[in-house]
């Protein structure tokens, strides 16, 4: 067995599960970086990937894959710095459990991240905020359940995994109503809901009828909505949308860009 073995499995089973506690998509982004790099690394040594060693990736070989990553792959300098950063953690504890690579290890750790301009943060002002929300209507069960979806990650701003990962038991709707979620770096967190939204997730969870654990938002079989179901979704609903509110055309809806709209969402009334 090579060196880098019991280093990956470290690596992911003692410092990502053990230590940090990392959330499964953390951990998937790491696994992700480690496979494509192997893959590559496996390319340029004529080695199969269980055979490569700590010495075939030296720092020549990561800035080969950095750039591979964007001509070959096409993929923007957010994505090749987030590849870096997780090479460069893998890195950081090989330097602990392996010493003898502690040189080629150091020059790994000093290629830096690529400088790039930052995107505009896209997000709705409050005409196409009620546009959106809107969109689904109220003429069948998935149109209710999308629209307190939309209602309740454009006034509070969460992120897709925290809105997918909410439960029945963590809409609470009496007094000082807010939704409790389980968020990023493992943070509990409450967030205030406003009177309208109130009022239509306590008619979603009359409609919804599901247990405590149950998915807040669930597909039609009851299991919880995944991360591309909402993205597509509310891809859908915004080009809907755009037939009423035309501006919305020029735009690239996300969940992500509800989550920028949520600061202006107090005025919408829809």
């Amino acid at each position: 067995m090579s060196p880098l073995a019991p280093v990956l499995q470290g690596f992911f089973t003692d410092k990502l599960i053990r230590q940090r506690q990392a959330s499964g998509h953390t951990i998937a982004a790491y696994r992700d970086t480690c496979r494509l790099l192997l893959e590559f690394a496996s390319g340029q040594a004529r080695k199969q990937p269980c055979q490569l060693d700590i010495a075939d990736l030296d720092a020549p070989l990561i800035t080969a894959f950095l750039e591979h990553l964007e001509t070959g792959r096409a993929n923007t300098v957010a994505t090749r710095n987030a590849r870096l950063a997780a090479i460069r953690s893998l890195f950081r504890y090989a330097a602990l459990h392996a010493p003898e690579h502690a040189a080629q290890i150091s020059r790994v750790l000093a290629i830096p991240p690529k400088r790039s301009d930052r995107a505009i943060v896209c997000f709705l002002d409050a005409e196409q905020i009620d546009a959106l929300l809107a969109a689904p209507g109220q003429h069948s069960w998935l149109a209710r359940r999308d629209h307190a979806l939309l209602l309740t990650a454009v006034q509070t701003g969460l992120r897709v995994s925290e809105l997918t990962g909410l439960t029945v038991s963590d809409a609470h709707l009496g007094p000082g109503p807010h939704v409790r979620c389980h968020g990023k770096g493992r943070k509990d967190r409450a967030t205030p809901l406003t009177r309208q939204t109130t009022t239509v997730l306590r008619a979603w969870l009359a409609e919804r009828r599901g247990r405590p654990g149950d998915p807040l938002f669930p597909t039609r079989d009851g299991r919880p909505l995944s991360r591309d179901a909402v993205e597509r979704l509310v891809a859908k609903h915004a080009t809907a949308a755009a037939a009423t509110c035309p501006s919305l055309g020029s735009k690239n809806v996300t969940p992500h860009t509800l989550r920028h709209s949520a600061v202006i969402c107090t005025g919408f009334s829809a």
